[in-house]
């Protein structure tokens, strides 16, 4: 695909420009297992491409880190638990706030685990309630999820097909992408969630400073209407998001030598 025009000032200035994007949904397509969600082929390269090339290419999910440096390498700089935890230069880079929470959230999954017999995603700082695969359950674990929040102090977000606890720490898409993108000519975020409505709200802020900013909204059939709504650019898959990243990898200055 061509380069679109809003992302002309991405390859025109890529020393100072920033490329983030999510993984699941954007980079990976949805699947009712998610322990076997991996990227397209071509996506590691795609990245690697880029980084070579752009000032800050940075991946920002609610997976672990873990399980992110698992399908996308060690060499990339990513955020997984919506910014609890990080990994650049080549290794980890854990939010010391969130620690302590760590115990709690053990405890949280014992009694998810015990209490529901459904699927619970233990993340190490955060647990997910998966209910994909058994949508006439989102009522019981909403329910659920608000009473072991007031229980344990921990807090519910809303996700794709599920319900997330996390510590009360003040960190999610939104403030990863305005941290990381603080300081550039232009950014964009690729995205396909609710979650993801924060990092676009991000982008506003960035732009009222003068920042030029790029909103990809990656549809699908469960895509958020009002991620939809805000885009700059309608995506239509994962696949699209990756032809975008190689339209945008490709029109790249060429290295010196």
């Amino acid at each position: 695909m061509a380069l679109p025009s809003l992302l002309a000032p991405l390859s025109a200035q890529p020393r100072c420009s920033a490329v983030i994007t999510d993984f699941d949904g954007t980079l990976a397509p949805i699947v009712e297992d998610p322990a076997r969600a991996v990227p397209l082929p071509g996506v590691r390269e795609v990245l690697a491409r880029l980084s070579a090339g752009v000032a800050l290419v940075w991946v920002v999910s609610g997976r672990p880190v873990a399980f992110l440096v698992d399908r996308l390498g060690p060499d990339l700089c990513l955020s997984g638990l919506y910014g609890l935890e990080r990994w650049l230069d080549g290794g980890p880079a854990e939010v010391l706030e969130a620690e302590r929470w760590r115990p709690v959230v053990a405890e949280a999954v014992a009694r998810a685990q015990a209490e529901l017999g459904a699927p619970v995603e233990d993340k190490g700082l955060s647990l997910t309630l998966h209910h994909r695969t058994r949508p006439e359950r989102a009522g019981e674990l909403q329910a659920w999820a608000r009473a072991e929040a007031e229980r344990s102090g921990l807090v519910v977000r809303q996700a794709k097909a599920s319900l997330e606890l996390h510590p009360p720490v003040e960190t999610d898409k939104g403030t990863e992408v305005e941290t990381l993108a603080r300081g550039m000519e232009a950014a964009c975020f690729i995205g396909d969630d609710l979650g993801d409505v924060a990092a676009f709200t991000a982008l506003d802020r960035l732009a009222g400073e003068g920042v030029h900013t790029v909103r990809v909204a990656v549809e699908s059939e469960e895509s958020p209407a009002e991620l939809l709504d805000r885009a700059d650019l309608v995506v239509d898959g994962p696949a699209g998001a990756l032809d975008l990243l190689e339209a945008l990898a490709s029109a790249l200055p060429a290295s010196p030598g």
